[in-house]
């Protein structure tokens, strides 16, 4: 293959906007394009190709003037391919890397993929996720992780922040694949000291019985325990968080502390269950369920290890 029929795969007729002439791009800012492209940043494809990140920006810059087209828009973390850069990899993607292969120079975009950005609730990826991805890691899968709330993830995640996420409810709209993942049981629980009282005044009086016991919660609105409340007791939450803190850990250290009850996922305090170190306040026979969904944008990153990541968390999950 040569040079001039890979530069005629790369721009048609119709591509050429009027006034741009006839010179086709450069094979360089065609690389670079393409390295862009599939990382997903021009700090990721400098690094890629060996070259210093403003060289890559005004590559890419040089390009858009020469297409006449805008190729990426700059988000605070990275870029997002527009339509035309998408149609424009499609077609310059497989000589490009058939070039570099008969020059036995290789893709550097294929060659060491670009870290998987990789986002979701704290306590899901500290102590199921990430200990199931350490396998990859070991063989060379780089990683870069958010934490965070779903909403605010799956916006990131619509505007190509990331690549993955762990969502805790089914995302909306057509834009996002989703499938599910793993279910979380929810329980409600004190330490043994507090819970050998209210138990049974639980069962006795029912949930009028945790009335001026502190609650300690993940959020100020409560979203946990609302729901445990509608779902077990069949009534509506009214009461006040004496501690909130977004970090089910943390909430778990405080109930496990003695400081009041909360409601928490049973993986997260099924050790301190075990142990005797935390107490079951009710044993319903229909406890609340929430699903987890592994989300990602279809069809928008070229990265092997996307799918690595995506594979290896689905087949974790069987065993959570």
């Amino acid at each position: 293959m040569t040079a001039g029929s890979l530069v005629a795969v790369s721009r048609s007729e119709d591509d050429r906007t009027p006034g741009d002439g006839t010179v086709p791009p450069d094979l360089n800012l065609l690389r670079t394009f393409l390295a862009v492209h599939r990382s997903g940043s021009f700090t990721a494809a400098a690094q890629l190709l060996g070259l210093s990140q403003p060289t890559v920006t005004t590559q890419i810059r040089s390009l858009e003037r020469q297409t006449g087209r805008e190729l990426f828009e700059r988000l605070p973390r990275g870029v997002a391919p527009t339509a035309v850069a998408d149609e424009l990899a499609a077609r310059i993607a497989a000589p490009l890397d058939a070039l570099a292969e008969a020059t036995g120079h290789g893709s550097p975009a294929r060659a060491r993929p670009a870290p998987v950005h990789l986002a979701g609730p704290a306590e899901l990826l500290a102590t199921r996720a990430l200990p199931a991805l350490a396998p990859l890691v070991a063989r060379g899968v780089r990683l870069r992780v958010t934490e965070g709330l779903s909403d605010r993830l799956l916006d990131e995640l619509r505007a190509g922040r990331h690549d993955l996420m762990i969502a805790t409810s089914r995302p909306r709209g057509r834009t996002l694949s989703a499938v599910p993942l793993v279910d979380e049981e929810f329980v409600l629980v004190a330490a043994p000291a507090l819970a050998g009282g209210l138990r049974a005044r639980l069962a006795a009086d029912g949930p009028g019985a945790l009335h001026g016991v502190p609650l300690l919660a993940y959020a100020e609105d409560l979203p946990i325990v609302r729901r445990y409340w509608r779902h077990v007791f069949g009534r509506r939450l009214n009461c006040r968080a004496a501690v909130s803190v977004p970090d089910l850990r943390a909430v778990l250290a405080l109930v496990v502390a003695g400081a009041g009850f909360s409601v928490l996922p049973r993986y997260l305090c099924e050790d301190d269950l075990a142990s005797g170190a935390l107490a079951l306040l009710d044993e319903p026979e229909d406890a609340p369920i929430n699903t987890g969904y592994l989300v990602r944008r279809p069809g928008t990153s070229d990265n092997p290890h996307v799918a690595l990541v995506h594979d290896r968390l689905l087949e974790a999950a069987r065993a959570w």
